[in-house]
């Protein structure tokens, strides 16, 4: 099985102001080994992430795959790894199709890996996620981590049911892999 994953809010702690080079890119406690351990059951495991902040010229590319550079090294210290990363870098109002909400990188995962939209869940933190794994046919899963809780909260997935939720990417991945407890 696939499995897609948001970066930001996901994987690493967000930031209002953005990731705008390593130092500021900092793991969620868990995350790592969740990933490991969607590794170790033979899952395929991708990124789909906005990148705005190249579209907007806070950074460039180099920056961008600096900060990616870091993630992978945290990963591997708890022996995990992505198969593909992807990565949207237009600023929202030069947004294309693959800027989430739009469909456009799920789509290409699951081209790439010849995946079936309806086996391949999407695991995020926020609305533009969800809506995007509608878009996609892809379950959704949302994360209270990043902005999570807030759009549990604020009522927005109604749009998009059904969603289940989860504390962490942990847990999300401990309901995947069917562990019990």
């Amino acid at each position: 099985m696939l499995v897609l994953l948001d970066r930001d809010g996901v994987i690493n702690h967000d930031r209002p102001d953005s990731i705008k080079n390593p130092d500021e890119f900092v793991m969620i406690d868990g995350s790592a080994k969740a990933i490991a351990r969607l590794n170790a059951a033979r899952h395929q495991v991708a990124i789909i992430t906005n990148q705005s902040i190249i579209g907007r010229g806070t950074i460039d590319r180099a920056m961008l795959d600096r900060i990616h550079e870091k993630m992978t090294a945290a990963l591997s210290r708890e022996k995990a790894s992505i198969d593909r990363l992807y990565f949207c870098p237009d600023a929202p109002w030069e947004a294309t199709d693959r800027r989430k909400p739009g469909p456009g990188m799920l789509r290409e995962a699951l081209s790439d890996f010849s995946a079936s939209a309806s086996q391949t869940p999407f695991i995020g933190d926020n609305i533009t996620d969800m809506q995007a794994a509608l878009k996609a046919g892809c379950p959704r899963i949302l994360v209270r981590t990043g902005k999570g809780a807030d759009i549990q909260a604020s009522g927005k997935l109604a749009d998009v049911l059904p969603v289940k939720i989860h504390e962490n990417l942990s847990d999300a991945v401990a309901d995947l892999l069917g562990d019990v407890g």
